[in-house]
């Protein structure tokens, strides 16, 4: 990295020239040039250049000292960056749309009302995840760093939260991989003439299996199950071979292979970088930041590989009206069919999606193909699709970490990308044989449950309280204009600042207050997997006030002191403009 300081505007057009600067200076943001006008078009905010204190002794050059210098430098080696605005925008409609569009959202719409729920989730959508969804993907793209080191550049002493979302997304990769190893071993399973979920002669059928797509006359009582039920739960699942969580039976070596082919492909998709890669309104948050992914550290990941003036506005606008949409697709289809699976056992609704989760994938979702012509065909695409979602998801969760430890020590990993890679995949894999087990659909229940929803949104709280309250608004929305011309309107901020926070300080509220008493198809969850739930949620951003702690012990000087430094930051942000980059310092 070569340092090259700057005397005048037109020296920085030369710079952006790629010519020669030789002489000494700095620029300072808000430091009017009376003589050297900046032309439309050079350097947004209105950096002028000024001599350093050790430039000359001219009395022509003393100007007043700016609030903010900028030392121009050319880089040698610049931060990996998107092929395409296509490749980031797909890459962020990937990661925001995935399983949980497909069953999540319908079932708990359904769950809370139906079309009534449709409200508090289009509030929270507005007032909550998207403006949540645009700051980090601004964030990201001005500061252009990890989760974790980007807080040395906004608020060190909130450090944790970045340490936090790394946990968050290794309980993500424990759990929902697994989902996928079912999904692949439904894909493989749907290579034969008869779906082998469509009958009740196979051997691991029981005397309860009832038919009642075969055309006989059928009675479907209170104790019937379907083949599709059986299935799943039966042969892919094997839960009848497990006690519970305190009995959880051994490891199918079935799912295993599934699930090592999943991490197979992951590792080979981002081990080369991103170039190739009240309870209605609890439930309406939890889905809206589940489904966009604020606070995951996925998106400042992602956007921090953009252009600096990428308009992250505009992909923030897109990529939640696509993620919504899909949703509601998805919950059309599905009332669709268990409308339909209800009529044809006499039964109520509420009956028929009684199990939530991905159980209405895997029996609901899977009994309607079951029935259409060529079910063949469509059960190869569907569980294929289902696969594809999952994987987009999984990339970006990964990509999010391995940026993060990659933005923080590339002293010890930037050169050795594909070997970090591969031990996180590795630990992910040992992380998700606890799943594999004869009972680990229970597990991967209560980590959904406890591991993700709860503990993200108080990431996503402490997070916006260190970028709006601490960093600061104002310099946030200066940020942006940096970046994009324009300044945020009232409305984001207003939202940023006091609405945000507040519902997400009231959710988090509701949740401790009333935690979800657990149950899986006939199994209720004991008290103590309560306990065990929090202790999970917990073990995440315990990190937060940990790392608060100790910086605020290793740190020198009086308390106030170590508060001043702990929230102003230390490191300077780059502001790339043409073949320089202008360091805030």
């Amino acid at each position: 990295m070569e340092t090259t300081a700057l005397n005048s505007q037109k020296e920085l057009s030369a710079c952006k020239d790629k010519e020669d600067c030789q002489e000494n200076g700095v620029l300072q943001q808000g430091v009017p040039v009376p003589e050297d006008k900046v032309e439309s078009g050079q350097i947004s905010s209105g950096y002028s250049a000024v001599p350093s204190p050790g430039a000359g002794d001219d009395p022509q050059h003393s100007i007043p000292a700016a609030t903010t210098a900028l030392v121009a430098e050319v880089h040698q080696g610049e931060r990996e960056a998107w092929g395409k605005k296509m490749d980031f925008l797909l890459s962020v409609i990937g990661y925001a749309v995935d399983l949980g569009n497909v069953w999540r959202f319908p079932y708990i719409c359904y769950q809370n009302g139906g079309g009534a729920f449709l409200l508090p989730y289009t509030i929270m959508a507005i007032f909550g995840g998207i403006p949540l969804f645009y700051m980090e993907l601004a964030l990201g793209q001005y500061h252009r760093n990890g989760c974790i080191s980007i807080w040395r550049k906004i608020c060190p002493i909130f450090k944790g939260i970045g340490y936090a979302i790394c946990i968050i997304a290794f309980y993500i990769a424990s759990y929902y991989n697994t989902i996928m190893a079912w999904a692949l071993y439904y894909l493989i399973s749907s290579f034969t003439d008869q779906l082998p979920w469509t009958s009740c002669k196979n051997s691991w059928n029981t005397g309860n299996c009832t038919n009642y797509f075969s055309g006989d006359n059928i009675t479907w009582t209170p104790h019937s199950t379907s083949p599709a039920e059986e299935f799943y739960m039966r042969h892919v699942l094997q839960l009848h071979r497990s006690n519970g969580l305190q009995d959880l039976g051994g490891i199918s070596w079935q799912l295993t292979l599934c699930i090592m082919l999943i991490f197979a492909v992951i590792y080979f998709s981002i081990w080369k970088g991103v170039k190739t890669s009240g309870k209605v309104w609890v439930d309406a948050a939890a889905q809206i930041f589940f489904s966009l992914g604020p606070g995951f550290g996925v998106l400042l990941a992602f956007a921090s590989y953009n252009k600096f003036n990428n308009n992250c506005y505009q992909d923030a606008l897109v990529t939640s009206v696509v993620n919504c949409m899909t949703s509601f697709v998805s919950g059309f289809v599905i009332f669709t069919v268990l409308g339909y699976m209800a009529e044809m056992r006499n039964e109520d609704v509420s009956e028929v999606a009684k199990d939530a989760g991905p159980s209405l994938l895997f029996i609901t979702y899977a009994e309607a193909i079951a029935n259409m012509p060529a079910s063949t065909f469509f059960a190869i695409i569907f569980f294929l699709m289902l696969i594809t979602l999952g994987l987009d998801s999984t990339f970006a969760g990964l990509e999010g970490v391995i940026t993060a430890v990659l933005d923080e020590f590339p002293h010890i990993w930037s050169k050795r990308r594909e070997w970090f890679v591969l031990c996180v995949v590795i630990t992910c894999f040992f992380g998700s044989l606890v799943t594999l087990t004869f009972g680990g659909a229970y597990v991967v229940k209560l980590l959904e449950e406890y591991a993700t929803g709860p503990a993200v949104l108080t990431v996503a709280l402490i997070e916006a309280v260190a970028v709006y309250w601490f960093y600061g608004i104002t310099q946030f929305c200066s940020d942006v204009k940096e970046m994009l011309g324009f300044s945020p309107g009232w409305f984001w901020k207003i939202c940023w600042v006091a609405i945000s926070p507040l519902f997400l300080l009231f959710i988090i509220c509701s949740f401790l207050m009333s935690p979800p008493q657990l149950r899986l198809f006939q199994y209720n969850y004991p008290q103590w997997s309560i306990i065990l739930g929090y202790c999970i949620g917990t073990s995440s951003f315990i990190c937060i006030p940990t790392y608060i702690t100790y910086r605020l012990v290793t740190t020198p000087g009086t308390f106030k002191e170590r508060i001043i430094r702990g929230i102003t930051p230390e490191t300077a942000t780059e502001i790339p403009y043409g073949d320089i980059h202008l360091n805030a310092i």
